[in-house]
């Protein structure tokens, strides 16, 4: 089985921090990319960022400059540092692997349970 455990969500005052962890773990062979999404009340599932084993980060342009990205792929990890946070940000925050288990011959995504992050005004 894989599975992946997010933590760090919560809720916080406009312009504060917070900073997610996703860890993904079981019979896993390679992973091709990690990344977070989110949904807001009432809206569809969006990238918020991902990063691409061995490649470039990439943002939406909501979040560019505030948000920064990174991964521990000793421990295949990945972590959402978000810094002046808006009322808008306000979502439940997925966390994504699209990789190859030990099991299954193809890549797949696997998320985890989502975290809320409230942002207040």
């Amino acid at each position: 089985q894989v599975q992946l455990v997010e933590s760090g969500g919560g809720t916080v005052q406009a312009g504060g921090s917070l900073r997610l962890s996703c860890a993904a773990s079981g019979s896993i062979d390679s992973i091709h990319a990690m990344g977070w999404y989110r949904q807001a009340a009432g809206n569809q599932r969006e990238l918020v960022a991902d990063i691409p084993t061995g490649g470039s980060t990439n943002y939406a342009d909501s979040v560019k400059g505030r948000f920064t990205i990174s991964r521990d792929n000793a421990k295949n990890t990945v972590y959402l540092q978000m810094n002046s946070l808006k009322p808008e940000d306000t979502a439940v925050y997925y966390c994504n692997a699209n990789l190859k288990s030990s099991y299954f011959k193809y890549f797949y995504d696997y998320w985890g349970q989502g975290t809320q992050v409230t942002v207040s005004s």
